[in-house]
């Protein structure tokens, strides 16, 4: 398992819930030691990284961050904003329960 931690957010601009979720995503592959869970773990796992989003969004909201609608995106070693082709998972401010 990869050590070093990606940073998914850039200082001064909105976070998307793409990001939230890969960030999510990235954690909880960390704290499994999974890349991708087996078949019998796959709900717990999927779970997992949508209550960390859930969460990450709160904390990135409660620092005066926006969070919007939106795909993951990075910065590239060409200076572009690349796009994650997948459509990302909803993190809801409204979900009950956590």
């Amino acid at each position: 398992m990869c050590r070093s931690i990606k940073t998914l957010r850039r200082p001064g601009e909105a976070a998307t819930t793409g990001e939230l979720e890969a960030a999510a995503r990235q954690y909880v592959r960390k704290l499994s030691g999974y890349r991708e869970p087996s078949a019998a773990n796959r709900a717990a796992f999927d779970a997992a990284i949508a209550e960390v989003a859930h969460a990450s969004r709160h904390l990135i909201e409660a620092i005066g961050v926006d969070v919007e609608t939106g795909p993951e995106r990075w910065m590239g070693r060409d200076g572009q904003i690349h796009y994650k082709d997948a459509p990302p998972l909803s993190v809801s401010a409204d979900r009950g329960g956590a």
